[in-house]
């Protein structure tokens, strides 16, 4: 059975803090350099990063802490990401429940095992111009769609960029980057929109020589499983 879905009807929960992190990756434009304070300058740091990044793929776990401030309600969740150039990704729930959120670039998958759900989409409309995910899949992404600032980090291991979106909108006010110092691998991920509300993705141990298959990034879905068409 397949259904369309619309996806201001439907509470996302933890998806909806990770859309708001990739979605805010892949929809500004260009901007102009800023200051930039700290031991490297803003221009060296996001040079280290591209140069970390500039593999064929990575995998990782992560940790997800999503909190609505009106609400004071806090969520979590763990699990393991997959990222392959160009634009694939692959992010595996364990904790609370299993979810499976897979794109190639162009097609979307969600699958939730529990609830014997697969919701389907286009990547386009939900990661932005750069499809699937663009700013861990390129990091120059990130050059070319934020206003970026080199900030104080409170750790001393570690760098802190401010992006932010030059086209404004509701769903991303600004992102925090905190980088480390030694090997330039992003460490965590910080995003927050206009209510204030806050998306915390911790990452760690980071895998840069794993050889992913493309087959990773598509999903082929079970027998009698139900079927949601997502429409924005």
């Amino acid at each position: 059975m397949i259904k369309v879905l619309k996806t201001y009807g439907v509470r996302f929960g933890r998806l909806a803090g990770l859309l708001t992190v990739l979605v805010a990756t892949g929809t500004a434009v260009a901007a102009e350099p800023s200051p930039a304070r700290g031991l490297l300058t803003r221009d060296e740091v996001l040079g280290g990063i591209e140069k970390r990044y500039a593999g064929a793929g990575f995998a990782a776990d992560f940790f997800q802490e999503s909190t609505l401030k009106q609400m004071n309600v806090t969520d979590t969740a763990s699990g393991k990401i997959f990222v392959k150039r160009p634009g694939m990704m692959r992010w595996e729930y364990e904790v609370p429940e299993k979810q499976t959120i897979i794109t190639d670039s162009n097609k979307l998958w969600i699958y939730r095992p529990e609830d014997n759900q697969l919701m389907v989409g286009e990547a386009p409309s939900y990661f932005g111009e750069g499809k699937g995910a663009s700013f861990l899949s390129d990091m120059k992404q990130v050059r070319k769609n934020f206003s970026i600032t080199l900030e104080t980090s409170k750790d001393r291991l570690f760098y802190l960029l401010k992006l932010v979106p030059v086209h404004k909108n509701v769903d991303v006010s600004e992102i925090y980057l905190t980088i480390s110092q030694t090997t330039f691998d992003i460490v965590a991920i910080v995003t927050v929109n206009a209510f204030g509300d806050e998306t915390r993705i911790t990452l760690s141990g980071f895998d840069f020589n794993r050889v992913l298959d493309d087959s990773k990034f598509y999903f082929t879905p079970p027998k009698g499983v139900d079927v949601l068409q997502l429409d924005r």
